[in-house]
């Protein structure tokens, strides 16, 4: 493997590596630029926390307690364990709270299906009609659709304000069309085809318009859903706070106190209604079981009566009693079975228990009967009359308690929920949080500039040290400072017309020799003395990788330099498509190199004398449709060749050689090469590929001139500050 190769390979394992002292001298070279998007972006954050709609929350606590049960209800849950208790859990109450049942009776007691939205500025009208106070709002009591539709939008213009009341007025309705529906005024019913509306108030001027959208039940009922939060207060303590968000603090606290209220309404009446049932149950049996209980004793006085008033014995009536007490029991479950029934399937273990009873029950029940049937015949008739008699008024009595005490439960329901807290909305909005906003803005512009500016510095590696350049194999001749006198030329040529000036408004070796960029030119004079002694011939040709890296200014300035120490120069700008040469010595491009390749001048006709000593100049001329084949002519070898022998020194400036291939064919019949690139914005890839190309053509490029050195922070970090940091005062050392 050859030296260069290994220089190569070498050079691109440097460049992938990240070199974090340069990052960060990026960082400090861009810091203007950083402050001030990170500024503007923090101004935006202000604006954006400023117009922003605050939004306010409302919230409430309900304590859910724990249920009792009344009516038949409470026959289930006596004497059958805790385990069976229906107790209701803070999530069951919170899916009630959420269910349409309850949301739908709030949106339709606050009419929350119609919405009114006034009209403003997109995106920052809402916020500066807050700001100025300035903010429009109707009331509307009434808003009724026609049948076919289930939703609509209207848009209502204020026309009239009336002048006694501000609050009243007339305003015209326009469907999204724009036509006309009808008009109205404040506290009437205004309609027109099949839309009926009733306002209340108007709060604005003339003009201002508002859009009255009409929602379907269902969509109101999913936007309150959407706003509203339930949790529980501490662990299994019962209590549920709602909380309402919205822009409105006044209709917020008004939603979330009529969700509290429907929810203990609905609660009420759903406790209200199980004693209601129970009770309907019980007035349908209390007279079957009278008539039951006075056939029973009709019975029993006409047997005694019959039988002379038969009493029973201690044993005939120790065993009625028992009988009486085991068919009460027997009819207090089917009591709650009918209950049990209604809640449970019979694969329940309530209703299994309430079986398992019956059939003991049942067992001491036929033990009875076959004591009984041992009892003398009269006796065991007596017993069954009066087991009958007591049987029934036992039930009868019992339905006619419970009856009382439903009536008594159901006049005095109050559900097993409370409200502990009213609605009560936030004196100051919740959101947005403006400190958080502004921060947040800021520090989104912070990083967006950081990162752009890190992405530039590690994916477009430009050139901002030699050593870049001498890492790819490539020696750097001289670094070039940024002239502050030079720019001020620039804009000064600007100004003025581009031809015909003087030569010290346009070229800097004479209107400032002791610049910065002239001493490292001077530097560079006796480099290429050495560079060229072993050349082919005296044909130097200056060239670079892009456009606007300074070829022109580097090939007429070095030229002065060199003309200065006594040799004859000839300066040919060899760039026909886009030269700048001329303007570097004040002087007209036409009458050039074109003109000479394509056979029209000869060469005493195309050189001109600028006003310098030893430094004669060809121009362009004007620009060829085909300059690269007028550069293959014979005559540019000619031209070539003649110039070598009657200068001490040929300067040739050519086009970009990866824009065009003109420096490939210039770059032949040059005994030295030479490219230039720019601090800052050349590319060390561009400056590789350019060699390759060269080479490949059989070029062989001597060297590399970096023009327009800055001193950066990112040269410094990265270990490569301080090439220029000598300089004259006012021309003195």
């Amino acid at each position: 493997m050859s030296e260069i190769q290994k220089v190569s390979i070498a050079a691109n394992n440097k460049v992938d590596d990240i070199d974090f002292g340069k990052l960060f001298g990026s960082l400090v070279d861009a810091k203007w630029y950083i402050i001030a998007i990170t500024a503007i972006f923090c101004v935006v954050g202000i604006i954006v926390a400023l117009l922003s709609t605050p939004i306010y929350k409302a919230d409430a606590l309900i304590q859910v307690e724990q249920k009792q049960t009344g009516g038949i209800g409470a026959l289930v849950s006596s004497n059958m364990g805790e385990m069976f208790d229906q107790d209701s859990s803070s999530s069951t109450e919170t899916a009630i709270i959420r269910s349409r049942m309850v949301l739908g009776e709030t949106v339709d007691d606050l009419a929350l299906t119609t919405v009114v939205t006034p009209h403003y500025l997109p995106y920052i009208g809402k916020g500066l009609a807050r700001l100025q106070h300035q903010q429009t709002s109707i009331n509307v009591g009434h808003f009724v659709i026609p049948d076919n539709m289930r939703t609509a939008a209207i848009t209502l213009v204020i026309t009239e304000i009336d002048s006694n009341n501000y609050t009243k007025g007339r305003y015209e309705v326009t469907n999204a069309q724009g036509n006309i529906l009808f008009k109205g005024k404040t506290d009437q019913w205004s309609e027109g085809h099949g839309y009926r509306l009733y306002v209340t108030d108007l709060n604005g001027k003339a003009n201002d318009s508002f859009t009255i959208n009409k929602l379907a039940r269902f969509s109101a009922i999913q936007q309150l859903k959407a706003n509203l939060t339930i949790t529980e207060v501490g662990k299994q303590t019962g209590i549920l706070e709602l909380t309402f968000t919205g822009e409105d603090p006044a209709k917020i606290e008004q939603i979330v106190n009529s969700i509290s209220q429907n929810y203990l309404m609905q609660n009420i009446v759903r406790n209200s209604a199980e004693a209601e049932k129970s009770l309907v149950f019980l007035e349908q049996q209390l007279p079957k079981i009278k008539d039951k209980l006075t056939i029973a004793e009709d019975k029993l006085n006409a047997y005694r009566s019959k039988n002379d008033s038969i009493d029973l014995d201690l044993e005939a009536r120790a065993k009625l009693q028992a009988m009486v007490q085991l068919d009460g029991q027997l009819n207090e479950l089917v009591f709650k079975e009918s209950e049990v029934s209604q809640r449970f399937t019979q694969e329940h273990p309530m209703y299994i228990a309430l079986n398992d009873k019956r059939g003991i029950l049942n067992s001491e029940k036929k033990r009875l009967e076959k004591q009984i049937q041992k009892l003398p015949e009269t006796q065991r008739a007596v017993l069954r009359l009066m087991r009958d008699v007591q049987v029934s008024q036992q039930i009868y009595l019992q339905m006619l308690n419970k009856s009382q005490e439903l009536s008594i439960v159901k006049a005095g329901t109050v559900g097993n929920v409370r409200i502990v807290d009213k609605a009560q909305d936030y004196f100051s909005p919740i959101a947005p949080k403006k400190s958080l906003i502004v921060a947040s803005f800021t520090v989104v512009g912070f990083m967006l500039v950081v990162t752009i500016i890190l992405g530039f510095a590690l994916f477009k590696r430009r050139i901002e040290s030699p050593a870049e350049i001498e890492a790819i194999g490539l020696p750097v001749y001289a670094s070039i400072p940024m002239s502050d006198s030079q720019i001020e030329l620039e804009k000064t040529h600007n100004k003025r017309h581009k031809n015909q000036q003087h030569l010290s408004d346009c070229l800097l070796a004479k209107f400032n020799p002791a610049d910065l960029s002239i001493e490292a030119l001077r530097s560079l004079r006796t480099s290429l003395h050495f560079a060229m002694m072993e050349a082919k011939n005296n044909i130097l040709m200056i060239s670079g990788p892009s456009p606007s890296v300074g070829k022109s200014f580097v090939t007429a300035n070095m030229a002065t330099v060199i003309a200065n120490s006594g040799c004859k120069i000839l300066v040919i700008d060899g760039d026909m498509r886009k030269g700048r040469m001329a303007s570097q010595f004040g002087l007209n491009k036409k009458l050039g190199l074109s003109d000479y390749l394509s056979g029209q001048k000869t060469t005493a006709e195309i050189i001109k004398h600028p006003d310098i000593d030893n430094v004669d100049y060809i121009s362009s001329g004007d620009y060829p449709p085909n300059p690269s084949e007028l550069l293959m002519h014979p005559r540019f070898k000619a031209l070539m060749e003649w110039a070598a022998e009657h200068y001490d020194m040929v300067l040739i400036d050519t086009p970009p050689l990866l824009a065009v291939t003109d420096a490939a064919i210039v770059g032949a019949h040059a005994g030295t090469t030479l490219l230039v690139g720019r601090f800052g914005e050349t590319t060390v890839r561009e400056v590789e590929i350019t060699k390759q190309r060269f080479e490949q053509n059989g070029i062989e490029v001597k060297g590399f001139i970096l023009n327009g050195v800055l001193r950066k922070a990112s040269s410094y970090y990265g270990g490569n500050y301080g090439y220029y940091n000598y300089s004259y005062a006012d021309g003195k050392k």
